[in-house]
């Protein structure tokens, strides 16, 4: 359950700490107020988005804490456990907003990504909005009630992954046979292109090889002169060559060396220059011998340059890509000349996957019709504690009007209700009354949250529309939920309000310049003057203080 919230510098709200208790509480105040403030703050500390604009003005950053204890939740531990997250059955989520945007979360003290607190935050709270209502009449919410219920949404997300892998083999399929209508002229084009390049060819690097070639060949001349006259300078010259001027100073430096035998290195060092001069000469004299000055050979690297260029020009590539679009094409002929094999390989996996999507899919929708039964009989039930005596509630699952598939299956999910006694079921989209229609939401809520295991239920306004002796209906099915899971409510009804075991005053503060949100526990006295406030407005009497006095006396005598 939730044990506490923390809330710093958020839109209106300065600093706020809460602790709750377990069973039902409730959180009231005058509109705008800022208590769905409260609501979003949930939210934003369970991982929902946010921005900058939430920061309070003149603030550095937003910041939201809770604390829960999940000693006692099975789930919520072993993804902990499995995350390396787990500290003694506690769990303390913090949220920072800053007011550059930036967001970080942290889940016991270790920074996450804020898609594994959204991910826990699902384990642990359900958020109820008061604009849901607006939502329930469109058949993808409908459909995910009724999943959710039953405990379907893992079957159907198995369903989904098999949808997509059959429409993946399936558009494959259609593009081969699509392809099939160009496929011989196509294969001619490729043949030509093939053989064009198979004369040509070319190996990888080739192209680059014959430009060098062709460099060596135009310059011929210059290199083979070149290479003479380095081979004078080294040895050739009949004086003053590098060769005899090395070896006369090795004899210099040896008659000098009994005078002093420091000088020896240095003839080590003549020696090596002398031994590095005789290899220069020989790798000049094979570099001279290999100089071809055969204009033949110079006409056969041209043509050859000129015959690769022309390919290159023609596939509009650089030409040493031309070996990869070689290899491309040739990979392309080859499946289309096995394209009928590939044909009749992925017609039988398309149909084994539709066979095997079909098969589930009839087993969901046996899955949904059952649950479907049990769904619309506990709504039904719901309805008549909610004021609606006589109503009745039925989840239509029907095969898709087109007889096709979906992602989610073969069915169409439908709300029928009938609010009244001898009236018609019609889709729940079409109900006039804003009453009626808050009161089956939240029934619907209620029920389908009875397929989960989270312990903490926060309901946002969701008995707007409702007042009488309808909203202690309203707050009696509450405070029935709160005697197995913690309920958090906003409210604006007195009568859902003084069936609380735990109740919170919003207020909004201001100086002239700025405006602040403020949060008060209320203890019986200040409960009192709270609700009558809610029943009486502005001027409150004595006469509506005995009444909050009388309701909420009547409220503890029927818990008790």
């Amino acid at each position: 359950m939730l044990m506490s919230l923390q809330v710093r510098d958020f839109a209106i709200v300065e600093k706020i700490d809460i602790e709750f208790d377990a069973g039902m509480t409730v959180l009231t105040g005058e509109t705008g107020a800022g208590k769905s403030i409260l609501v979003d703050a949930l939210g934003l500390v369970l991982g929902e988005r946010g921005n900058a604009q939430l920061v309070r003005d003149g603030a550095k950053r937003a910041e939201f804490s809770a604390e829960f204890d999940v000693s006692k939740l099975a789930a919520a531990n072993s993804w902990l456990t499995e995350h390396t997250l787990d500290v003694d059955g506690e769990c303390l989520l913090r949220r920072v907003i800053n007011a550059d945007g930036r967001s970080r979360a942290f889940i016991n003290g270790n920074a996450v990504p804020l898609s594994q607190l959204k991910l826990l935050g699902e384990l642990l709270l359900d958020i109820h909005g008061q604009h849901f209502h607006q939502s329930l009449g469109r058949r993808p919410i409908q459909r995910d009630l009724v999943d959710y219920f039953g405990g379907l949404l893992e079957q159907r997300a198995e369903l989904a992954t098999l949808y997509s892998s059959w429409l993946a083999v399936s558009e494959r399929l259609q593009s081969l046979l699509d392809a099939d209508a160009d496929r011989a002229s196509r294969l001619d084009l490729l043949t030509f292109q093939l053989q064009e390049l198979e004369s040509l060819d070319l190996a990888a690097g080739e192209s680059e090889q014959l430009l060098l070639e062709r460099q060596k060949l135009q310059n011929g001349s210059r290199l083979a002169d070149g290479v003479t006259a380095a081979l004078d300078a080294l040895i050739d010259s009949d004086a003053n060559n590098a060769n005899s001027l090395i070896a006369e100073a090795t004899r210099c430096i040896d008659s000098l060396g009994e005078f002093d035998a420091s000088l020896m290195p240095v003839i080590e060092i003549l020696n090596t220059a002398s031994i590095q001069v005789s290899e220069a000469t020989e790798s000049l004299r094979r570099y001279g011998d290999s100089i071809d000055m055969d204009p033949r050979r110079r006409d056969w690297v041209e043509e050859r340059l000129d015959a690769v260029q022309a390919i290159a020009r023609k596939h509009r590539v650089p030409a040493d890509e031309i070996p990869v679009i070689q290899q491309k094409l040739r990979d392309e002929f080859d499946a289309l000349k096995n394209s009928e094999e590939r044909g009749r390989d992925l017609e039988a996996q398309a149909a084994s996957l539709h066979d095997d999507f079909l098969s589930k899919s009839k087993a969901l929708s046996a899955a949904r019709s059952k649950v479907a039964k049990k769904f619309s009989r506990k709504v039904s039930e719901a309805m008549a504690g909610l004021g609606m005596p006589g109503g009745s509630f039925q989840v239509a699952v029907t095969p898709l009007s087109d007889g096709g598939e979906r992602p989610w299956g073969i069915d169409n999910i439908e709300f029928l209700i009938s609010a009244n006694p001898g009236q018609k079921l019609q889709p729940l989209a079409k109900i006039a009354s804003g009453g009626e229609l808050s009161r089956m939401s939240l029934s619907i809520q209620v029920i389908a949250s009875d397929g989960s295991a989270i312990p903490t239920m926060v309901f946002d306004e969701v008995d707007s529309g409702v007042g009488g002796g309808v909203a202690e209906m309203v707050g009696r099915r509450l405070q029935q939920i709160g005697e197995h899971r913690q309920v958090l409510c906003v409210t604006h009804l007195p009568q859902v309000a003084s069936l609380a075991d735990q109740h919170f005053r919003i207020s909004k503060v201001s100086d002239g310049k700025s405006t602040r949100t403020g949060l008060q526990s209320l203890g019986k006295d200040e409960r009192i003057e709270e609700l009558a406030r809610m029943l009486g407005g502005v001027e409150i009497t004595r006469k509506t203080l005995e009444h909050a006095a009388e309701m909420l006396a009547g409220a503890r005598q029927k818990r008790a």
